[in-house]
């Protein structure tokens, strides 16, 4: 009888053990089902709602981003709802919004600026002389790493914008690039190798905040010629670029609404060629990056 009493306590603690194991090895056990692909997949879902705030340690902060109340409640709502439906809170669209700052000169101090032509007319008219510009006539996203069209100090040689980023740090990266791309490939190979190219600047520079310019789009005239350089190629383009902004790291910004017209093509008057910006109008691009730093 007693032996019995005995093997029952050992039975009870034996559960008791087990019990605890289960509760403070819970995270993982839930896991497992997730990581082979089967079931239960509502729990990794959940697990994902703090990303959406930035709670995870790393860049997945809303530095300088203004958050109300009204958003969180909403974006929370949002989530409770995939949760329950398995919807992925990645596929939510964000209601989170952050606020632009107006800035002087010298916040492009600590700036680079990535480009083509369009680009180095900004070195050459906006008057930013503390900027550094890594611009080229003729560049494109295909050959953006590998063109050696930075001379390097003390020397007649060039380096690629990959080296010097090796040996330089920069806050901000503005990339402005795709209208030399125009006529290579499809709007698909054009985006896949940005996306490869954004990425490859944020491991060079992995502090940097980076800003995706849009393409400029060119005047209604230089659209209709008929060519492979027109505003519905430049539009596909952009709407594939906007989607590349988290708004945490990498922000997108659009100059066009203030340099087009009512034809959304860029306004005559202030380009020479339907292209490029005339030099008296640069300052219009470099007061909109003005109006929209984020901090």
């Amino acid at each position: 009888m007693k032996q019995k009493e005995n093997l029952k306590n050992l039975n009870f603690i034996f559960i008791i053990i087990i019990m605890g194991i289960c509760f403070f090895s819970r995270d993982y056990l839930f896991r497992i089902p997730a990581r082979l692909g089967i079931g239960f997949d509502r729990y990794d879902y959940a697990l994902g709602v703090t990303e959406v705030f930035g709670m995870f340690p790393g860049d997945q902060t809303l530095s300088g981003n203004s958050v109300s109340e009204n958003a969180i409640d909403q974006v929370g709502s949002m989530i409770g709802e995939a949760v329950q439906e398995g919807t992925h809170p990645d596929k939510i669209e964000s209601t989170i919004s952050w606020e632009y700052f107006t800035v002087q000169e010298d916040w492009f101090d600590d700036a680079v600026f990535i480009g083509d032509s369009r680009t180095v007319g900004l070195s050459e008219y906006a008057e930013l002389s503390n900027t550094t510009f890594y611009a080229s006539t003729g560049l494109n996203i295909y050959k953006l790493f590998d063109a050696k069209i930075i001379p390097v100090e003390g020397s007649r040689e060039k380096e690629t914008i990959e080296e010097a980023l090796l040996t330089n740090k920069f806050a901000k990266i503005y990339l402005m690039i795709g209208i030399n791309e125009m006529g290579t490939g499809t709007v698909e190979t054009f985006i896949e190798k940005y996306k490869e190219t954004v990425a490859h600047l944020q491991d060079l520079q992995p502090d940097a905040i980076i800003y995706l310019q849009a393409i400029m789009r060119v005047s209604t005239e230089r659209s209709e010629q008929g060519d492979y350089i027109n505003n519905e190629g430049i539009d596909a383009r952009n709407t594939e670029i906007a989607k590349l902004a988290d708004n945490t790291k990498i922000f997108y910004l659009d100059v066009n609404p203030v340099i087009c017209d009512e034809s959304n093509g860029l306004i005559t008057d202030y380009t020479f060629d339907g292209v490029h910006l005339k030099a008296k109008y640069i300052s219009i691009w470099k007061q909109f990056l003005m109006e929209h730093a984020v901090k």
